[in-house]
This record gives C-alpha cells, sequence and structure tokens, in this order.
C-alpha cells in the first residue's frame, strides 16, 4: 500500500527515514550499507520507509565516509561460451544476484580466460573499484587469490584451489575464504551405492586436473574402490563437458570391455557417457550403469533419467554472497563446505 503522509519538501534525510520506520538513526545506516546484524522486523520497517520517503543515498558522500564502491565483482576463469552455455555458471550468478538484491551493492561480472581480458580484470580490481571480490573457476595455481589478498580486497572463492586440494599452505596473506561443494564425499557415496548395487568394474570419467574439483572427485573415486579393496585405475579425463564425456568412456570401453558401472564427474559427462555406451550396444542400466554429478535439469530428461549427486548451485551462490558481504563488513568469517546428496533414478 502506497503512504498517503506527504514527502519532505527536500530530499529526505537519514534521521527522516529512521523516524518513519521507527528505529534508531543506526539501524537505518546498517540496512543501507548492507550489514546482515539487522533483525527482519527492523530491516523490513527501514525498506518501507525509505520506499514511502523516496530516500536515496548520497552514494558519494558515503563512499567518502565509508570508503566504500558499493560494487563487488564476480571474475569467472572460462569462456563467454561455457559461462553463458552451462547451467552450473547460470545457477551460481543466480544465487548471488538473489542475495545481493538484499543489500545495496551491485555485481559487476567478468570473465578472464585471454591474457588481455585477464589484464583489464587485474586493472579494475582494486579497492577504488570494488569492495570485494568473488573467483570462480580457477585453474591451476592461478595468482589471482594472492594478487587480491595483497590490494587487502576480501575474496571469496567458488570452490578449493588445486593446491588447497593437495594440501599446499595457500599464498594469500589477506582475507580468502571460499564456499565448497563436498565433492570428495559425494563421489565416494557415488561410487558406494554402485558397489552396493553389485558393480565391481567401476570406471570413472574424471574433470580437468587442473582444478580442485577435478582433483576431489577423483580422489572421492578412489577412496571408496581402495576401502573395497579394488584397483582404482580405470579413470579417463573429460573437461566436464558431454563431448568430452563420450570420448573418455570410448577410451575406457576399449581398455575395459568388461567394465559393468561409469562414474562420471559432471552429468553433462555422463550424458555423453550414455550415448557412448549406446552406440556401443550396452545397456544403461542393466549392462552398465551410471552416475553423475550436478543433479540438473537435462539429468531427468534422458533416456533412462539420469543417478546423479546433487548439488546445490544456487545455494553456492548465495553462500558466496553471504561470506563477501561479512568480510566486507569486518565480521567473523570462516571457509563453508556444502552437502551432497545421491539421487537416485534409473541408470543406476
Amino acid at each position: 500500500m502506497t503512504s498517503t503522509r506527504p514527502r519532505s519538501a527536500g530530499r529526505p534525510t537519514l534521521d527522516e527515514v529512521a523516524a518513519r520506520a521507527g528505529v534508531g538513526r543506526g539501524t537505518v545506516s546498517r540496512v543501507v550499507n548492507g550489514s546482515p546484524q539487522v533483525s527482519p522486523q527492523a530491516r523490513e520497517a527501514v525498506r518501507r520507509a525509505i520506499d514511502e520517503l523516496g530516500y536515496v543515498p548520497n552514494r558519494a558522500a558515503r563512499a567518502l565516509v565509508t570508503q566504500r564502491t558499493d560494487s563487488v565483482a564476480l571474475v569467472v576463469s572460462e569462456s563467454e561460451e561455457r559461462l553463458f552455455g552451462e547451467p552450473f555458471f547460470a545457477g551460481i550468478i543466480r544465487g548471488i544476484s538473489a542475495e545481493l538484491m538484499r543489500t545495496p551493492l551491485q555485481l559487476w561480472l567478468a570473465m578472464a580466460q585471454s591474457p588481455e581480458g585477464r589484464q583489464r580484470v587485474e586493472h579494475h580490481l582494486t579497492t577504488q573499484h570494488v569492495d570485494g571480490v568473488m573467483l570462480l573457476s580457477l585453474h591451476d595455481d592461478d595468482p589471482l587469490p594472492a594478487m587480491l589478498a595483497g590490494r587487502g580486497l576480501p575474496t571469496v572463492l567458488g570452490g578449493r584451489t588445486v593446491n588447497m586440494m593437495r594440501g599446499r599452505p595457500a599464498a594469500t596473506p589477506g582475507p580468502v575464504r571460499f564456499v565448497d561443494m563436498d565433492n570428495e564425499g559425494g563421489a565416494r557415496a557415488a561410487v558406494e551405492y554402485l558397489l552396493s548395487a553389485g558393480r565391481r568394474r567401476i570406471a570413472h570419467v574424471a574433470g580437468t586436473q587442473d582444478m580442485g574439483v577435478g582433483l576431489a572427485r577423483v580422489a572421492g573415486y578412489r577412496a571408496a574402490l581402495e576401502a573395497a579393496e579394488l584397483p582404482a585405475d580405470l579413470v579417463g579425463f573429460g573437461d566436464f563437458r558431454e563431448a568430452s564425456g563420450a570420448a573418455a568412456t570410448r577410451e575406457l570401453l576399449a581398455r575395459a570391455p568388461d567394465l559393468d558401472a561409469v562414474f562420471a564427474a559432471s552429468d553433462a559427462m555422463a550424458i555423453g557417457a550414455l550415448r557412448a555406451l549406446k552406440e556401443a550396444g550396452r545397456r544403461v542400466p542393466d549392462d552398465v550403469a551410471i552416475v553423475g554429478f550436478e543433479n540438473s535439469a537435462a539429468s531427468g530428461q534422458t533416456d533412462p533419467p539420469l543417478t546423479t549427486v546433487h548439488q546445490s548451485v544456487d545455494r553456492m551462490g548465495r553462500e558466496m554472497a553471504r561470506l563477501l558481504i561479512a568480510m566486507i563488513a569486518g565480521e567473523p568469517t570462516d571457509d563453508i563446505l556444502l552437502e551432497t546428496e545421491l539421487v537416485r533414478r534409473a541408470t543406476a
């Protein structure tokens, strides 16, 4: 409902918003600055008062006082084709955007795959342009986290780096945190499920090994088979995309014609594996069972529907944004590891 009370003759002030909301000036300031240390009731009252009065924060004045830009960056180290073509990235961005909508923070999105693009990104990522940074899809020992930490920028990683997965000390002197899925635990659960169904020649279509997620899912596959005292050497490598999953499965079939299960490190690669197995005349799941990883929309539409490990990419995006907001506000933070869950369908 629109208020019938008259607005101030001049530009509404913070004090007028506080009076209309029935809260203190400091509470209004915390809401405007995106602090999570405000009760939902007070936050709603302040937002209602802001709408009724037409209050607009003086961004330039606030920047001088708070040394804040009210902007954060999401840097994706992938091509435009992958960023806009794969559901994983869309889910992450959707989650981040939904959480930032609750704050004054604006999102700046960049890709840093080419040397030119990376140079532009590095030039922009300073405290004069952004208050914090989220990094997604890091490859190898990427120096970007350490560079941002050295600049004093709060930084949240979407997934652990290769060095983190290998137990090496992080070369990050400043504020860097991560939000990650329990990739190793999810992979182990997938292989244990295949073992419980009587499968013994289980192959793995792995993702790229220059990323923490690829290493973690291989580790989970091997841990499950080693615990069952079975060989864990049937590994083919892809790049998380469908065509690579099909190619890796053909190679694995040539190496081990008697394989009876495939665990793929992504749903897209599992769909590629399903295609390759059908081309080879193998029935799924009668001859070969398949389990993927992600629980993408496509996983429920395959023939037969794909058994997979569920990961909430929307929640991962939300947690990345929440963690960065808390870091910017100077609040105590810690890394976040999100649970996964096996979704049983018809391929296994």
